[in-house]
């Protein structure tokens, strides 16, 4: 790249970095995280327009949109394989000592004897949402459903859970 471009990168950067990380910041929750993708941003940025600021400015804004969009749909497809609300039962449990491993599987065996009684549509709610990671609508659709009515399956199902094995 020629001096001119290189000039033109600097400038726009100085120019337009703070806006673009304020700018950035709420669509990816993080102020770090929108200052990488501001760098990410000026990394791709090829200063074509550069004898006219306005095409300048709003080429730069779609860069980091673009860029900020992708990184949150990657965050939502790495969190399905990975659930933050995974309850006890389904998380690796470390285990000191003998009593232990038998009181686990004692709580598993309880959740298991609950959930075998469930209604089919309630049971395969909870599992889908609990242990499959679906998201409600998914499991409507799977369940031919309403979100809503999905939705009641999975609460009346935990209620369920909690209340037999509590």
């Amino acid at each position: 790249m020629g001096g001119q471009g290189r000039d033109t990168r600097n400038e726009a950067y100085v120019a337009y970095r703070a806006e673009l990380v304020r700018y950035a910041t709420p669509i990816l929750g993080s102020r770090e995280d929108a200052e990488d993708i501001v760098q990410e941003a000026f990394v791709r940025f090829v200063p074509e327009a550069a004898d006219e600021p306005s095409r300048l400015k709003s080429y730069l804004y779609r860069i980091v949109r673009n860029l900020a969009f992708d990184t949150r749909r990657r965050r939502r497809l790495e969190a399905r394989g990975h659930p933050d609300d995974t309850p006890w039962w389904g998380l690796p449990q470390n285990h000191d000592t003998p009593e232990e491993q038998v009181l686990l599987c004692d709580r598993v065996r309880q959740v298991e004897a609950v959930m075998e009684t469930m209604p089919t549509q309630k049971r395969m709610a909870l599992e889908m949402h609990r242990f499959g990671g679906y998201r409600i609508e998914e499991i409507a659709r799977h369940l031919g459903v309403s979100t809503s009515s999905a939705h009641r399956l999975i609460q009346s199902g935990l209620a369920e859970l909690l209340k037999k094995i509590l």
